[in-house]
């Protein structure tokens, strides 16, 4: 499987764990940014670095992330891009409320932005599924129990990219590191189960 950079940054490979350094500020997320009294509202960045391959049709990628959880939104994630204003990412991040969490961010134009299931340690196996124009966002604590974060449309083309996102919107960046990534050409039964 040949695999491509949008925004090439440093990794690194040993057996079956990927490293990509995360640099400072970056993110792929496209909104307007509004006045809010407190907190942080996401800028419209599409600079971080997605290590990506092309598949064609019916697929399940699956891969456990870890990270240091330093900055908010500091994430280590997967992502299936159709072009810059298509896309969704399926992340494990330090989200601002101070919790580790599966998040996911689907983009058609405007990026929205949900908070999925909170997780202990730093470390979680994030999957994704797509069926037709269906796709669906999984996570799991232990590699083995996969349960649903998200089920989405995208108007993507058959060939679409899919990979690895390390991110650091608000931070100084880091080593996000992927293990045991596997791409399946395959058609789940059920995309809500993702099996």
């Amino acid at each position: 499987m040949e695999f491509h950079w949008l925004n090439e940054s440093k990794i690194q490979k040993t057996g079956d764990r990927i490293e990509i350094v995360a640099p400072a500020k970056t993110d792929f997320f496209c909104g307007s940014i509004d006045e809010c009294e407190e907190g942080i509202l996401p800028e419209s960045l599409c600079n971080a670095p997605y290590y990506y391959t092309e598949m064609e049709g019916d697929f399940v990628l699956r891969v456990k992330v870890s990270h240091d959880f330093r900055d908010t939104y500091d994430s280590a994630s997967v992502m299936v891009m159709k072009d810059a204003t298509c896309w969704a990412k399926c992340c494990y991040e330090l989200t601002d409320f101070g919790t580790h969490a599966a998040v996911s961010v689907v983009t058609k134009g405007d990026s929205d932005d949900a908070n999925g299931c909170n997780l202990e340690g730093n470390s979680a196996w994030l999957q994704v599924c797509r069926v037709g124009n269906n796709f669906a966002f999984h996570y799991s604590a232990d590699g083995e129990h996969f349960y649903m974060m998200r089920y989405f449309h995208l108007p993507a083309q058959p060939v679409i990219k899919v990979g690895l996102l390390a991110q650091a919107p608000t931070g100084q960046g880091g080593m996000r590191v992927y293990e045991h990534l596997s791409i399946e050409k395959k058609t789940v039964k059920n995309i809500r189960a993702g099996k």
